[in-house]
């Protein structure tokens, strides 16, 4: 009994702690969560696309505080966590730049720096990297070449093919001529040249602006980044996904054979439970108070803190 009162005393709740990256030209802001009780590995959580906070929320839609929930499972299994505000979102918003001097780059030279600051913070030799959506590509960039403070990866709900090919399947059924217009842009810019004459219907995706970005973009494959790199890879993907399938998982897989791939029946884009109608999964974006599908934690933390 006096073990037991003794094991208690020393866990506690988790503890989180502000925590700030020097960069230019502000320094970044995120949050460091640690265990109650001893820290067995550290991660980086790594934002997807858009405006997304440290919480992985968002003004456009978004308030299921799925990043959020993450680091705090994860902690409660001896992971330590840092999540962050992105570049020019939330506590990081003077760290941004104009849409024009943005490049895929910026994201990915971020999370190298974050992922060494995480293991700085919780004294651990390499931090995870868990890209979610786009991070989970932001992730495979930031360990093109080799990582010393990158202990692995675990991708969830990502792409697994180059956004050129998702994006012409996107554009599939849009109506004529504004598919035409779309993949002519489209092709332009696979060829690194911009388009100055865009149609204001295809303004919201090929707006001038926001171009050099997508150019930077385009040549990722994630796939064959996947393949390149040699270290330890967990590809986790829901099957009532609506917006990044089971293919995407499976291409990044096939490209991996040694990856550990869990696929997560009923399980959306932001790795709650909800069904295949659009309109009902839809809803699950704005609530916070629905906790991860059962599973989804423990199958990170399992494949984290897993003997090597």
């Amino acid at each position: 009994m006096l073990s037991l009162i003794l094991a208690a005393a020393l866990l506690s709740d988790p503890v989180a702690t502000p925590v700030t990256l020097p960069s230019e030209p502000a320094p970044l802001h995120g949050t460091l969560l640690t265990p109650g009780g001893p820290t067995q590995a550290a991660a980086l959580i790594i934002a997807g696309s858009g405006p997304t906070d440290r919480d992985g929320n968002s003004p456009l839609g978004v308030s299921a505080s799925s990043y959020r929930l993450l680091a705090e499972g994860l902690a409660e299994r001896g992971v330590a966590t840092v999540r962050t505000d992105k570049r020019g979102i939330g506590a990081s918003a003077a760290g941004g730049m104009t849409e024009a001097d943005l490049r895929f780059t910026h994201y990915s030279d971020d999370a190298r720096a974050w992922a060494a600051e995480t293991a700085r913070l919780t004294g651990q030799p390499c931090a995870w990297l868990i890209g979610h959506s786009e991070g989970a590509l932001v992730a495979l960039a930031a360990v093109a070449g080799g990582d010393d403070a990158v202990c692995g990866l675990v991708l969830l709900s990502g792409a697994g093919r180059p956004i050129g090919a998702v994006l012409r399947e996107q554009l599939a059924n849009a109506p004529e001529p504004l598919r035409g217009q779309a993949l002519a842009i489209l092709a332009e810019l696979e060829a690194g040249r911009a388009v100055t004459d865009v149609p204001p219907q295809l303004a919201a995706l090929f707006r001038p602006s926001v171009q050099p970005y997508i150019i930077s973009w385009l040549p990722l494959d994630p796939a064959a980044m996947v393949a390149a790199w040699d270290g330890p890879v967990m590809i986790g993907q829901g099957t009532t996904d609506i917006q990044v399938g089971l293919t995407d998982a499976r291409a990044m897989a096939a490209a991996r054979p040694d990856a550990r791939l869990a696929t997560w029946e009923g399980v959306n884009h932001l790795l709650k439970i909800a069904p295949a109608d659009r309109a009902a999964n839809i809803a699950t974006y704005s609530d916070p108070t629905l906790p991860l599908a059962p599973g989804v934690v423990d199958d990170v933390a399992g494949f984290i803190l897993q003997p090597r």
